[in-house]
């Protein structure tokens, strides 16, 4: 055999030795994932049976955000300072924004004579059809329509729907991303209304 083809030969073995490692990563990986996934899921299942999401907790300064409210008049997030700020990104088109708002409702109704108030900012849809799904909605707390964004990206949004709760001193305590349950507000934001 030529030194040529011994050179070839040994770059062919290299080859086949080099595939067969990444193959066996390969399936290695998808066993892992095969046993890992199931269990993802199950601690996501159990935590929404024991009432939802788990909020990162913060202490960093809010930043104001200037909009206009559904009549077109000026408002801004440190209209409410003073009080407890649950600013709500969401959208009329998202299946989880829309099965939250009930919930973000009654708690609403339950707290505002507590310094609590819900800034629910819609992200992008025209005003017409915010207004006509907050009247369908039978919602009560503020609604802004955000046809640019602006809030969500002063907040670094880019789910929907995700939450920022503000404290009293304007401080940003609380954030999550996806739909909440009473539970999480009962755990989570109550006790910031005693401070």
């Amino acid at each position: 055999m030529s030194a040529k083809n011994k050179l070839i030969k040994a770059k062919q073995d290299q080859s086949s030795i080099l595939l067969a490692i990444a193959g066996f990563v390969l399936v290695a990986l998808a066993i892992g994932a095969f046993i890992y996934i199931p269990k993802a899921q199950a601690e996501v299942q159990t935590a929404s049976a024991q009432g939802g999401l788990v909020p990162i907790q913060l202490d960093q300064a809010a930043v104001d955000v200037s909009l206009t409210d559904l009549d077109g008049n000026p408002v801004k997030f440190s209209d409410y300072k003073g009080q407890v700020i649950l600013y709500n990104a969401w959208a009329t088109w998202c299946p989880p924004c829309k099965e939250e708002m009930p919930v973000l409702e009654q708690y609403y109704k339950d707290h505002k004579n507590d310094g609590f108030v819900v800034l629910a900012v819609e992200d992008g849809e025209p005003v017409s059809e915010v207004a006509a799904y907050v009247k369908a909605a039978g919602l009560t707390f503020p609604v802004w329509p955000d046809l640019k964004w602006i809030a969500s990206e002063t907040y670094g949004i880019n789910n929907l729907p995700t939450t920022v709760v503000i404290d009293r001193n304007f401080r940003v305590r609380l954030t999550w991303t996806g739909a909440v349950s009473r539970a999480t507000l009962d755990e989570y934001v109550t006790p910031l209304l005693s401070e």
